[in-house]
């Protein structure tokens, strides 16, 4: 499974979407499976063979990556970034479970790649928003394991989206020009 995918793109919005992946289900299913075979080949009271079941279902649970969106919208000026947990969900008996976090696209600034390790596993990566105030928020809660290449192609497709290579393109070329006028004083004198 890649980083995020994309689920709509046009000129004024892109809506991007990442779902619990193949390990994430793997556990889920692995868990569970075990609960399931203690009950089974378990010769304690029907009431404990309940509370392997659970148990090891709640586990399960818990260890299942969150539902996750992001969305850009130019014409309402705004980035809205979800999250969705089942375990939250299930803990709150459906009362919560839903994170939102709505930001202004005009105080976004760059969006690059950083790299973070995973404990036992590897390196992840993750697509993190710079705001113009200096606060930084990751795309998703959790960084993707593997190859960097994923998190690149969300990143590079946002900033053409945002027009933040252009902006970073004219900065840089802005900053050469004064450093280039600075010599040039320096060189007169």
């Amino acid at each position: 499974m890649g980083y995020m995918t994309v689920e709509s793109h046009s000129h004024t919005r892109i809506h991007l979407k990442r779902l619990p992946g193949f390990r994430s289900w793997a556990l889920l299913v692995g868990i569970s499976s075990v609960g399931l075979s203690a009950a089974y080949y378990s010769s304690d009271s029907w009431m404990w063979k309940l509370f392997y079941v659970a148990g090891c279902c709640f586990v399960a649970i818990q260890n299942l990556e969150e539902w996750e969106e992001a969305i850009f919208d130019k014409s309402k000026g705004q980035v809205i970034l979800k999250s969705f947990n089942l375990y939250t969900k299930i803990l709150t008996m459906w009362r919560k479970g839903h994170e939102q976090v709505v930001a202004e696209l005009n105080h976004l600034r760059d969006v690059s790649v950083e790299e973070e390790r995973v404990r036992y596993l590897g390196k992840g990566y993750l697509v993190v928003l710079r705001f113009a105030t200096g606060f930084s928020h990751p795309l998703t809660q959790s960084a993707t394991l593997g190859g960097r290449s994923d998190a690149d192609a969300i990143a590079e497709l946002l900033k053409r989206f945002l027009g933040l290579d252009k902006a970073q393109q004219r900065e840089k070329a802005s900053d050469s020009d004064s450093s280039n006028s600075d010599q040039i004083e320096l060189d007169e004198n």
